[in-house]
Parts: structure tokens; C-alpha cells; sequence
């Protein structure tokens, strides 16, 4: 690895014949040191370079869930895909958080955006840091294509919509479980926009996919799966994945969307059905 006294290898596991990885790194975006997990596929022995996808986590999530919970690594190894999994926010004893300890705002909520607001704004950037300053890092210190896929979970199926919608060029593909779709007229979104970005709705539609969706219309291009339990307690009252689905039918976008009886909010949904996710972004890596 070149450079490699930009990153500090944190943790090392052998794992499907790759490697699971932790990584600190001080972000000059965020203005603090941020970790992000990675698993190595096997296949980084034998190709120039790797096929990547960006997994964004949701609400109280660290960069250690997916990794510890969804069962990606065997699926990853055997299609040679590296996953990277950054943080959900910045951290630190000096960056902002929640005066009440709010768990859908401040650590561990960053919402993939860009903050306005004070005092929010001098470390939650984080839509710049998933689209620009880690993907730059990635590139320079590991062997990987340039053009990748993203997915994500709730917040961060809201997140990879969002980045991915706004930045077709860079991904060749996107995924969600259980996104916030609608975050303008939902109350997670609405609380956080509102605090992050002030009160000029018009700059929130930066950052919701419904609206994202309406602006690029014929222009959309960007294969999408977006999967959604019927069993999940926050699928009717924060505006999840059916909004969206019903703007592409709306203007005639062939994303697909599928919804599972049974299945709830969890990471045990997310194991169910990781596989499929993975070789949907494998056709198009």
C-alpha cells in the first residue's frame, strides 16, 4: 500500500480468503479522525484492479455494522467486489452533537449532507466526504476502478440515493433496504434538514430522492434495486421507499422495488437478502 502513513490500520481479519480491515484517518472535510471498515476481497492478489461498493449505514450506526452483521464477505469474495463502509457522521469530543442525545440527529445522523448551520457546519460535510475526500483516498491507496457502486439502509439508503442520483458519472449502479425516500415531509428528515441546512426548504431538495428523481426525469439512467420490509414499524410514518417508487412510475423510470411480507427494520432483513444486492451490482462493476 502506498503512502500508508495517511491511514492506520486499526484491525486485521482473514475472512473468505480476504480480509476485513479497519482504518483511522484524519478528514480534513469533517475536520476530525474518521474509521471506515473494509473487506479485501481475495481476488485483490490476482486483478490490477478491484470493483468497489460503498455501503452507507443508517441512524446509530458505527462503520462496524454491516461489516459485523450483514454477511456480506462470502458473497463479496466470491464476485471479487471490495466494500467499503465508512462512519454515519463525524466523531469526536470536540464535534457537535444532539443537546438532548437525540439519536436521529448529531453523532451518528449526518444524513450524507452538506450542513449550513451552526454550529453544524464545521464538521457534518458529510455528502463531500463519501462523494469526494474518501473515494480520493481509496483511490490513492488501494488498487481499485474508478467508477463504483453504492447502497445502503434507511439513512443510508437516503444517502446512496441521494449521492448516486445527483452523481450518475461516478456510479454505475445503486441500491437501497428501507430507504428514507422522503425525508422533506418525513419527521427524521425534517428535524435534521431543519437544523443542518435552516429553514429554506428549497435547499432541501438536494438531498431528497422524490425531488432528485422529478429534476433528472428522462435523463435518469442508473440501474436501481430498492428492497422494503412490510413488517417494518417505520415504513408508513417516515416515508419509506414507496414514495419514490411511485415517482418512478410517475415518469416512467424502470428502478425495481420489491417488498417482502414479514420482514422488519433490521439487520437480519438486510442478511435475508445481501446476496441479491451483490450480484444486482456485479452485473453493472
Amino acid at each position: 500500500m502506498n503512502n500508508a502513513t495517511e491511514l492506520a490500520e486499526l484491525s486485521a481479519n482473514k475472512c473468505f480468503g480476504g480480509w476485513q480491515k479497519r482504518y483511522s484517518h484524519r478528514s480534513k472535510v469533517l475536520n476530525c479522525e474518521m474509521h471506515f471498515s473494509v473487506f479485501i476481497p481475495p481476488a485483490a492478489e490476482k486483478v490490477a484492479k478491484l470493483p468497489v461498493l460503498y455501503w452507507l449505514s443508517g441512524l446509530t450506526c458505527t462503520d462496524e455494522n454491516f461489516s459485523t452483521k450483514a454477511g456480506a464477505q462470502r458473497i463479496a469474495a466470491e464476485l471479487g467486489i471490495m466494500l467499503i463502509m465508512p462512519d454515519t457522521s463525524p466523531r469526536g469530543e470536540h464535534v457537535t452533537d444532539a443537546a438532548d442525545g437525540a439519536y436521529d440527529l448529531g453523532l451518528g445522523a449526518g444524513f450524507y449532507l452538506n450542513a449550513t448551520q451552526t454550529p453544524w457546519q464545521e464538521h457534518y460535510q458529510m455528502y463531500d466526504y463519501i462523494v469526494e475526500e474518501l473515494p480520493a483516498l481509496i483511490q490513492k491507496e488501494f488498487k481499485v476502478k474508478e467508477k463504483a457502486a453504492i447502497a445502503g439502509h434507511s439513512m443510508g439508503g437516503h444517502g446512496a440515493l441521494t449521492i448516486a442520483l445527483s452523481n450518475m458519472k461516478r456510479y454505475c449502479s445503486v441500491s437501497a433496504f428501507a430507504p428514507i425516500v422522503n425525508p422533506m415531509e418525513c419527521q427524521w428528515g425534517q428535524k435534521a434538514f431543519t437544523h443542518y441546512l435552516g429553514d429554506n426548504k428549497a435547499e432541501w431538495q438536494a438531498y431528497d430522492s422524490c425531488a432528485l428523481m422529478r429534476q433528472q426525469g428522462e435523463f435518469l439512467h442508473i440501474p436501481m434495486l430498492v428492497d422494503q420490509g412490510l413488517d417494518d414499524n417505520f415504513y408508513h410514518t417516515q416515508k419509506l421507499s414507496k414514495p419514490l417508487e411511485e415517482v418512478a412510475l410517475d415518469i416512467n423510470y424502470q428502478a425495481e422495488f420489491r417488498y417482502h411480507p414479514g420482514y422488519d427494520h433490521s439487520y437480519y432483513f438486510i442478511a435475508s437478502f445481501i446476496e441479491d444486492h451483490l450480484r444486482f451490482h456485479a452485473k453493472y462493476l
